[in-house]
């Protein structure tokens, strides 16, 4: 006897005039805007440009959908090109269907065609959306609850979930006997965790290099890999693992490798300059504020004093990258033609 249960919502559609309003889409959105939001705070707090972080996602948010419809199809083709399959349903992305992985690896192809064009490092951007990524996550998930799919085996548990069949229009047809475990539930609150990890690890440990994007490969998959054990959707199997856990495996071990073999990296700090390069700047090394040049005499330092970013005067660049001294390791500038 079930004592408790979460219910879930009997139509996943609204309608405003003739343009649906998918719960599914509106909470992939709702993520974005917000890995968007705090993505920019942590570039600006860097020393980057306010808006570049938007100009990313232009490039980024829709390599990101195509990987994921890309991902979802390619481990599910029955449904597209099985004996009954509708082939051009693969393109009908407002019925559901994005996988992750697919969303990641996408994003960060669109990334690196943003990152080549403004200049910044790859990895320093990875470092500094990650937190933001996960919490998108956490967000989107919730998308699987309006569509009250996803959900895992039978549990009397007093947060099991009531799920019903939807149909093609959005609402509920019946509901299904039995409370289930809400994996999405479970996903959403194991991204939040692990947006806190990679706030307090990269702030206590002062990590670097594309560490905190690996950390958060390496927390995400953990927990994905467990909560996909409890899943009961259709899946493809490989010697007694769905497809998924296997996935998440070898990203797991991809970003163990990555962690380890790019210690002692410190956070960089940026600076954007007025012919739109970033110099990549020691973030233990204080810079120093020039004077500006008066009837042809040469610039002097300020004694005793210090500025957050090195001044540039009269058009001409007066920085110079500086180079990180974390355990021997340098930085270099990072140049539009190189990512």
């Amino acid at each position: 006897m079930t004592l408790a249960s979460i219910p879930s919502p009997t139509t996943s559609v609204w309608h405003l005039g003739p343009i649906p309003l998918r719960a599914y889409a509106l909470c992939i959105l709702a993520g974005v805007l917000v890995a968007v939001w705090l993505s920019d705070r942590r570039l600006r707090a860097r020393g980057g440009p306010p808006g570049m972080i938007v100009d990313i996602a232009v490039w980024a948010v829709p390599f990101g959908i195509i990987g994921a419809r890309i991902y979802h199809v390619i481990t599910s083709p029955d449904h597209y090109f099985g004996a009954n399959g509708q082939p051009l349903d693969a393109f009908k992305i407002w019925e559901g269907g994005l996988g992750v992985w697919g969303s990641i690896a996408g994003g960060a192809v669109g990334a690196w065609i943003a990152c080549r064009r403004s200049g910044l490092p790859l990895m320093v951007l990875g470092d500094i959306v990650a937190p933001g990524i996960i919490l998108a996550q956490a967000i989107g998930r919730w998308g699987n609850w309006f569509n009250n799919e996803l959900y895992g085996s039978e549990t009397s548990l007093p947060w099991g979930l009531v799920v019903h069949r939807m149909g093609s229009d959005g609402r509920a047809v019946e509901e299904i006997p039995g409370t289930y475990h809400p994996t999405f539930l479970y996903e959403s609150l194991w991204c939040l965790a692990i947006a806190g990890l990679l706030l307090f690890a990269e702030r206590r440990w002062r990590l670097g290099g594309g560490r905190v994007f690996a950390l958060y490969v390496m927390g995400y998959t953990v927990g994905r890999a467990w909560i996909e054990h409890l899943r009961i959707d259709e899946a493809h199997h490989f010697l007694g693992l769905r497809l998924n856990e296997w996935t998440a495996l070898v990203c797991f071990i991809g970003g163990l490798i990555w962690f380890l073999t790019h210690r002692g990296i410190a956070p960089a700090r940026l600076e954007y300059t007025d012919d739109g390069r970033i110099l990549l700047l020691d973030p233990d090394a204080p810079a120093v504020e020039a004077t500006e040049a008066t009837d042809g005499a040469a610039a002097e330092s300020d004694a005793g004093e210090s500025a957050p970013h090195p001044a540039s005067t009269d058009g001409a660049d007066a920085t110079a990258p500086a180079r990180s001294a974390s355990a021997g390791k340098t930085e270099t500038d990072a140049k539009p033609e190189r990512d």
